[in-house]
């Protein structure tokens, strides 16, 4: 056997668990998915199913709860995209800077990170709907601290906070890598030049940092579009289903109501929006990037 052909069976045994597992976890689910969702599948034997078509398409793109879940979601995601990786940049800064005490406020930012989101719904919960009405109480400003989750607009708020405070601290590890990759001979011939700290962030570190803004863009998009956990454990849609998800409104769809079918068709439909939208992001973000 030449050394190429040993190289090249390496590298299949290699990779044959992890390509094994896609297969079976991912791409074959995806196929039956698809195929699942053109009947009248019920959602447990698939013979005797019949073959209806698009229509499960038709009604999904019909259903007023399901826009409605997508536009709440879309206003959710535009919030965390922006807020988690401004947030989680501003964090970098601070612990790359030579301050005492960094790698505690690394330890300290990543955090809620390492905490699941069931969990940290269910702590905020207590929070919104009995820490602030009994603060509300005692100071008078009932107002400002009352049950937040009896709201639409307070509840997507507090939606936005525990997202913010969960992942802020994820995307700060990938924007601190961007920073230390930043060679500090440029960034020390640039204060020979006279450049100050500002034209240095907005000329040399930002730029430089677009592959880092590319990768948090993309996984921030993709996690809000998605998320359930928090969704489901902090106002499980409510009130009247008005802070309902799209990933929440597909499982009702298909456990709740029993229709497997249309909630397979609503998450074919949700796949390809979530694609379309995350390949453009990094399509768009690509073409910023600087070579060196």
């Amino acid at each position: 056997m030449n050394p190429k052909t040993k190289k090249n069976l390496a590298f299949f045994l290699f990779i044959l668990p992890a390509l094994f597992a896609f297969v079976n976890v991912v791409l074959i689910p995806f196929i039956m998915g698809i195929v699942y969702s053109l009947t009248d599948w019920d959602g447990f034997a698939f013979q005797g199913s019949n073959f209806i078509g698009l229509t499960n398409y038709i009604e999904a793109i019909g259903d007023s709860r399901f826009l409605d879940a997508f536009l709440f979601s879309f206003k959710y995601a535009i919030f965390m995209v922006i807020l988690v990786n401004v947030i989680g940049f501003a964090f970098a800064l601070m612990v790359t800077a030579k301050v005492r005490g960094r790698n505690v406020l690394r330890s300290i930012y990543l955090m809620p990170n390492l905490i699941g989101g069931l969990i940290l719904g269910f702590i905020w919960k207590f929070i919104f709907s009995r820490m602030l009405v009994q603060v509300g109480m005692v100071t008078g400003l009932e107002s400002i601290f009352f049950n937040w989750l009896d709201e639409p607009t307070s509840a997507l708020a507090a939606l936005i906070i525990v997202g913010v405070w969960q992942q802020a601290g994820y995307v700060m590890i990938i924007y601190i890598a961007g920073i230390q990759a930043i060679s500090s001979d440029m960034m020390e011939a640039a204060g020979i030049d006279g450049a100050n700290s500002r034209q240095q962030l907005f000329k040399i570190t930002i730029p430089l940092m677009i592959p880092s803004f590319t990768i948090n863009l993309f996984v921030t998009m993709s996690n809000a579009m998605k998320q359930y956990d928090t969704n489901v454990s902090l106002t499980n849609g409510g009130p009247g289903r008005r802070t309902e998800m799209v990933a929440m409104n597909i499982y009702n769809s298909a456990f709740r109501y029993r229709d497997s079918a249309e909630a397979q068709a609503k998450a074919i439909l949700f796949f390809l929006v979530i694609m379309v939208i995350t390949l453009g992001q990094v399509a768009l973000t690509r073409r910023k990037e600087v070579q060196l």
